[in-house]
């Protein structure tokens, strides 16, 4: 947290102490991206994406014409959508839980169309439902370091490769946490895994 500086107030990242713990969360940052979107009367959505909802780009449904069976056209303001997924990226310091959504829409930002536009609102959305979620870091001495890891097999359609997730836990806290397209296309579930683990464990060697 001494790390941060200034930077803190920038994103707008603000702390709730008691005897018992420390918790750190971006609520001003949030409930300002909602307004400034004009979704403040919007209706919240339950989850950051639908269920089984994939995203192509561009050049993805050219060559794969079935890919995308409605009007789906590039995005004609792109700066929006950059700024948009910018300022996603900034809430995920205190966001686990729309780490996932944020990267994969990082991935089209060069050429963003009309579909991802509305399922990054629909993430706006979702962290409208609990603006104030965050970082709960209690005050009790631990010495137990837990890392969590998980696997997408072939969760991008126009590259086949797997998803690699991982959170890393030291006590009740979560102290690191990434999700990230892995480097190679993996062949079984099973590879896709190990990939998985082997990433969790360089971090988990890194932070200890």
């Amino acid at each position: 947290m001494k790390d941060l500086g200034e930077l803190k107030y920038f994103l707008g990242i603000e702390f709730s102490r008691s005897q018992e713990s420390i918790v750190m969360y971006q609520r001003k940052y949030a409930l300002e991206l909602v307004s400034e979107l004009g979704l403040a009367g919007g209706k919240p959505a339950a989850t950051p994406l639908e269920f089984n909802h994939k995203l192509t780009s561009i050049e993805f449904d050219k060559e794969i014409p079935y890919a995308n069976t409605t009007l789906d056209n590039e995005l004609e303001e792109k700066g929006s959508y950059q700024r948009l997924v910018g300022r996603l990226l900034y809430l995920t310091m205190t966001r686990p839980d729309i780490a996932f959504m944020v990267q994969l829409l990082n991935q089209y930002i060069p050429a963003p169309k009309l579909s991802h536009m509305e399922v990054a609102l629909r993430v706006v959305r979702y962290i409208k439902t609990a603006p104030g979620l965050g970082l709960f870091m209690p005050a009790k001495a631990c010495k137990e370091l837990v890392a969590y890891c998980y696997s997408d097999l072939g969760a991008c359609v126009e590259t086949r490769r797997s998803v690699t997730g991982y959170a890393v836990k030291f006590g009740e806290a979560c102290i690191s946490w990434k999700s990230k397209k892995q480097g190679t296309e993996s062949k079984s579930s099973v590879e896709a895994e190990f990939r998985s683990m082997a990433s969790t464990v360089a971090k988990v060697v890194w932070v200890t």
